[in-house]
């Protein structure tokens, strides 16, 4: 009989997830379009038949309060289902949640924890508040170290706010990095590219002090270096 029953369990298990995926095809489609009421009513069956990005695609929609009334507790709720399931976006969402406190109480320590699950997944986003975190010591013990690794993992994947950071410590020599101008240079042309304006005026306001040939090796290391390789730590003409 216990045999039986599990069989009928097993199939009908299988059967769902077809459904389940279907759901959150035609959920994601009406959601790109705009028709977040459609989305919901398609979304939602898929969530709670387990389909983790079903659940952090309603994790997002409560937050925004997109087709449905904003409630963190609910985008909490659906963001932890997709996180158990290995979703980095969520495990960073939660973080952020209990970093601002957000659908829970403000928790550094809880932020860390789930931010640093993100972080390890490679979410850019993540890593670049694990390594803010490091830098000001909120739910960790301050370690610029630990805070330029972290910095540097995300400004490696085009984390432009990181790359703003990383460079302001290559200025300054903060976190074991060297002193390097010209890098500073590099890492802001490469953070105003991307659109971040303090970058952009770090930047302007730091040529008027560098010379000719730094200013050329800034713009020919940021016009060399692609997205996911490493970046330099030491320039030529640097100081």
């Amino acid at each position: 009989m216990r045999k039986t029953i599990f069989s009928i369990t097993l199939i009908l298990a299988f059967a769902a997830a077809p459904l389940a995926h279907a759901g959150y095809d035609e959920g994601l489609s009406d959601y790109r379009a705009g028709n977040y009421g459609m989305a919901l009513t398609e979304l939602t069956p898929a969530a709670k038949a387990g389909n983790a990005d079903a659940q952090q695609l309603l994790g997002h929609m409560y937050y925004m309060g997109q087709g449905v009334q904003q409630d963190f507790k609910l985008a909490l709720n659906w963001h932890r289902k997709a996180a158990v399931e290995g979703k980095h976006e969520s495990e960073y969402v939660i973080g952020t949640m209990y970093y601002s406190g957000k659908g829970v109480e403000q928790d550094y320590k809880g932020a860390i924890q789930w931010l640093q699950k993100a972080a390890s997944g490679g979410h850019a986003d993540a890593q670049y508040m694990v390594g803010a975190m490091y830098f000001t010591g909120k739910g960790v013990p301050q370690d610029y170290q630990q805070s330029v690794a972290w910095f540097r993992r995300a400004a490696e994947q085009g984390q432009s706010e990181a790359q703003r950071l990383l460079g302001l410590m290559h200025l300054h020599g903060v976190g074991g990095v060297p002193k390097d101008n010209v890098i500073a240079y590099m890492l802001w042309n490469l953070s105003a590219a991307a659109g971040n304006m303090e970058a952009s005026d770090l930047r302007n306001d730091l040529a008027q002090d560098m010379t000719p040939r730094q200013i050329e090796e800034g713009q020919r290391l940021s016009s060399h270096w692609q997205p996911h390789t490493p970046l330099p730590t030491h320039s030529t003409t640097g100081n």
